[in-house]
């Protein structure tokens, strides 16, 4: 077999594409972010407004999962057919409009429909902007280009911490409750964003008008030679992904980084309260380990792309998160429970971005769409698990420690498995 001819590298043009559709990207994951963690903090009013127990609030709060798990696949091939820039627009819009709607809720029943609806529509959003980084980013850049994306969501808890304890803080203002305000105040800026998000964003390589024709060509020559370098696969029916062996594998391990992430970012707040201050200082002293998972979005995809051994940087960070998560429940004093909790955090988030690298890199078109959108799918019924068990151990040993246990051993798992999944994703089909 001949050798494929090299395409030589243009990192300006990348830079150029990054300006263009990084920020941008990273500002919607931030809006849906944020719709997606508020009720972490409205919780803290609404359980007792809605007379929940722990357990139920988790169940109603972790149903977003099933409708994410359930529409996911058909929105992003949906998406790849008519496009980023409408879809994203009409994932936005109804995702807002139910969002503002949790502000008015009455009842249990009603609570667990529109956060089903909430993920039900939102489903597509984050798989479909890792669809999009395969169609604009040569390979060696993914996996920074999927940190620097995620980046955002550190930004959005940073955020959505003290937000979250100035709108509780709002309680009674023109009559309504603080929860109220949290859903308000969160689902407003979606639909706004919805109607930008028709008119800047390209659907395509050929439609970007930012870009100059050479600049076009380059791009599309580099992602073709790729894909045929490393013999990706195109399924005849990209429903057929739904059934590769590496799909699954892949799909199976990653359930344990999202239940880690929800675990911590739906119980820090509990546990920050248990200190004793008020809603706005819980928010204010909630940054911290936001700021802490930023600088390590930041900075493992970066190590990872100088390295030759991709998989030591999920590996790496998944055990220092496990380690931590552990060590915060048997440490003395909060001060330092919490510095572990940070640390922890910082681990399972920056092990994410190198991982979404590898379904690219045997998946392409169509494809990597189903198969993104099944990996991301099935492993955020991380965050059901997480949104149940997490309060479930809580209501039974009636410690907001204990349920770390639990979460700590789910990624000490993912980190020890790491290997055997990465060599068997490598083989061919």
């Amino acid at each position: 077999m001949s050798a494929l001819p090299q395409v030589e590298d243009r990192p300006e043009i990348v830079k150029k594409i990054t300006l263009r559709l990084l920020p941008f990207l990273g500002l919607l994951y931030l809006i849906a972010y944020i719709d997606r963690q508020n009720v972490s903090y409205a919780k803290l009013q609404m359980v007792g407004d809605l007379g929940l127990s722990e357990y139920a609030y988790g169940l109603g709060a972790s149903l977003f999962f099933i409708g994410y798990f359930l529409f996911e696949v058909p929105s992003n091939l949906i998406l790849q057919k008519v496009g980023p820039r409408i879809w994203f627009a009409r994932i936005m819009i109804s995702w807002g409009i139910v969002t503002v709607a949790l502000a008015f809720t009455t009842n249990a029943t009603m609570f667990y429909i529109l956060r089903f609806l909430l993920g039900a529509f939102e489903a597509g959003f984050f798989p479909g902007v890792l669809y999009l980084l395969t169609i604009w980013f040569p390979t060696s850049y993914r996996a920074r280009m999927v940190g620097g994306f995620m980046f955002y969501s550190a930004i959005a808890n940073a955020i959505g911490a003290p937000l979250g304890g100035v709108l509780l803080d709002l309680d009674g203002l023109m009559g309504l409750r603080g929860w109220q305000w949290v859903f308000i105040a969160t689902g407003i800026p979606a639909l706004l964003a919805a109607v930008v998000t028709f008119f800047y964003l390209p659907d395509t390589v050929a439609k970007a008008k930012f870009l100059t024709e050479a600049e076009k060509d380059w791009l599309t020559r580099t992602l073709t030679s790729e894909d045929q370098r490393d013999a990706r696969t195109l399924h005849h029916n990209p429903l057929q992904a739904l059934f590769d062996r590496r799909v699954l594998v892949l799909a199976l391990w990653y359930v344990s980084l999202p239940l880690g992430a929800y675990g911590i970012s739906y119980w820090l707040p509990t546990i920050v309260k248990g200190f004793g201050v008020s809603n706005t200082v819980n928010g204010l002293i909630n940054i911290i380990p936001w700021v802490l998972v930023a600088a390590a979005l930041w900075i493992v995809p970066k190590l990872a792309a100088r390295s030759q051994s991709t998989v030591r940087y999920i590996a790496g960070p998944a055990l220092i998160g496990a380690l931590c998560l552990l060590a915060s429940v048997y440490v003395p004093g909060n001060a330092l429970k919490f510095a572990f909790i940070c640390l922890g955090a910082a681990g399972v988030f920056s092990a994410q971005p190198v991982f979404w690298s590898l379904p690219s890199r045997f998946l392409t078109g169509a494809s990597a769409a189903a198969g993104l959108a099944v990996i991301n799918s099935i492993g955020n019924l991380g965050g059901f698990v997480a949104q149940n068990i997490v309060p479930l151990i809580a209501d039974r040993t009636g410690s907001v420690e204990a349920p770390m246990l639990f979460v700590a051993g789910c990624v000490l798992v993912a980190a020890i498995t790491i290997y055997p999944v990465f060599r068997f994703v490598k083989r061919p089909l």
